[in-house]
């Protein structure tokens, strides 16, 4: 096999590449593969007439004969294409060194490349010189250590590059790990999620790194496949398909910064909105203003609110102008993730809207002592899900706020206007004890209690006489500040200690049989004291 055969032995290949060519198939079906003159990977051209009594392909057949037939002085001569003319039939023959090749005739052209015979002519005599030139570079020797330099020198670059990167990252983890790990500002130390955060972006790092590695790569593997005359064609398609997607890129960057610089107003114009209602605001919570319907307990949940009925409303202004807003990925994702939202906000939305209840009905706010259903202490947090209660034994209790509206809530922090808060206690006494002076028993434990108002008297009611003992209820008004749960406390001692003292029996009898002598309060005995005369 000569020189020339080895080097200019054409490859019908199944998978063409994508070339700029006239004639040649972007994407050829295997009629056209049969048909399409390739050498070294590169498609020359694609017959599609006959010529007398021979086919495309058999004219094909007769071009790689005479090319295999060439000699290695011929390839130091430029091709040539000159017009041809055999009766009926008009085209251009190519040839080097005064040896034919191929003609291209009219039939050979397609209407949909809208080029003339002598453009077509042109492309494929173009083509062949490239080719002839990258064969002669495989037989030079300077061109070869030339080309084996070049790519020593990338391969020395990238893997420059490798190092580099490899520090970069090294650095950036270092500096992360450097980071103190305090509670996020904006989340007012509520949420640890700085050791998230961390994580997150270390990861980020990792993946910045792997893909500026694989960048320097296509890089490097597109420069040194173009170095060669045989593996040219390939890195010049890598090369292609990098810059047609900077391409891509930048032009979708470019088309996007109009509707990039409107949802930027949008956004700016809702963050001047916000900051505005965020300083009328906070002048209604010191204080210093007051609206209609606005108090002072309810002003930070508005405030929140407003937050977000403004966000949402700048986002769905501004979503037309987003990039990529009217595809089709994006409206599947807008699609999924309103579905997901449905699905799952029922109970979440039961919850928000009874925390709202609660903070625009002032039942509650931090602070308030309270009792819900079980759980009795101090509201820590009143959220828009939840409510949170310290108890007394140190425990925080979470009530969702659908089940605090849905039960009983008791504060007994609050004061009715001037009337103030009440504390009140119940007591079974037998029929044997007179009822003016347990009422009077009652009074004083009331007056002896510390945190009861003293300039308002205690009130005892008779609620019911049971079949064993009669239910008496004391009402005392607390004094300012106090707190219900404390002073009822120390009323039960008072209580306990005034009935001992004068020898009342506090327990309620329940008799098995009926006693021998009727169980009466003899009149002499209704004023003891300490009953009022």
């Amino acid at each position: 096999m000569s020189l020339i055969r080895r080097c200019l032995l054409p490859l019908l290949l199944s998978l063409p590449l994508l070339v700029h060519a006239a004639e040649p198939r972007a994407t050829p079906s295997a009629a056209d593969q049969a048909r399409t003159l390739m050498l070294d990977n590169r498609p020359i051209f694609l017959f599609l007439a006959g010529q007398g009594s021979l086919t495309p392909e058999q004219r094909l057949q007769r071009t790689l004969e005479r090319i295999n037939a060439l000699q290695p002085e011929d390839l130091r001569q430029p091709v040539q294409a000159a017009p041809f003319a055999d009766g009926r039939l008009r085209g251009l023959a190519l040839s080097v060194r005064g040896k034919p090749l191929f003609t291209i005739l009219e039939g050979d052209l397609d209407p949909g490349d809208q080029l003339t015979l002598e453009q077509a002519g042109e492309r494929a005599r173009d083509r062949l010189n490239e080719l002839r030139q990258a064969v002669l570079e495989q037989r030079s020797p300077q061109r070869i250590v030339q080309s084996s330099l070049l790519a020593l020198l990338a391969c020395g670059l990238f893997a420059a590059a490798l190092y580099l990167i490899a520090r970069a990252r090294a650095a950036s983890r270092r500096r992360l790990a450097q980071s103190p790990a305090d509670a996020l500002p904006l989340l007012a130390g509520r949420l640890q999620l700085r050791r998230f955060l961390l994580a997150a972006e270390r990861q980020l790092v990792d993946i910045t790194a792997l893909l500026s590695a694989l960048v320097a790569g296509y890089v490097w593997l597109g420069y040194t496949l173009a170095q060669f005359p045989y593996t040219r064609p390939l890195g010049r398609k890598l090369a292609a398909a990098f810059y047609q997607l900077l391409a891509t890129i930048a032009d979708d960057f470019l088309s996007a910064l109009p509707g990039l610089a409107i949802v930027a107003v949008i956004f700016l114009l809702a963050r001047l909105i916000g900051r505005g209602l965020g300083l009328l605001f906070g002048t209604v919570e010191r204080g210093q203003l007051e609206l209609p319907g606005l108090h002072a307990e309810t002003v930070g949940a508005t405030r929140r609110l407003a937050s977000v009925i403004l966000w949402l409303f700048a986002l769905i202004v501004a979503y037309p102008y987003l990039p990529g807003a009217n595809s089709d990925a994006f409206k599947g994702v807008s699609v999924f993730f309103g579905l997901m939202v449905t699905l799952g906000s029922a109970g979440l939305m039961n919850h928000a809207m009874s925390g709202l209840v609660l903070i625009y009905s002032r039942a509650l706010r931090p602070g308030d002592y309270v009792k819900i259903g079980e759980a009795e202490g101090t509201v820590s947090e009143l959220s828009a899900l939840s409510t949170k209660i310290r108890t007394g034994q140190g425990f925080e209790v979470t009530i969702p706020n659908a089940v605090a509206v849905g039960g009983l809530v008791n504060n007994y922090s609050r004061h009715d206007g001037e009337a103030g808060a009440m504390v009140a206690t119940r007591v079974t006494i037998g029929y044997d004890t007179p009822w003016r002076q347990v009422e009077a028993l009652l009074e004083l434990a009331a007056r002896r209690t510390a945190g009861i108002d003293p300039a308002a008297p205690p009130q005892v009611r008779k609620l019911a006489l049971q079949d064993f003992y009669i239910e008496y209820e004391l009402q005392a008004k607390l004094a300012r500040g106090e707190q219900a749960p404390a002073v009822r406390d120390a009323l039960h001692g008072e209580i306990l200690d005034a009935f001992n003292e004068f020898g009342v029996q506090i327990m309620s009898p329940h008799f098995v049989e009926q006693p021998a002598q009727p169980i009466a309060v003899p009149a002499e005995r209704w004023r003891e004291p300490p009953a009022r005369q």
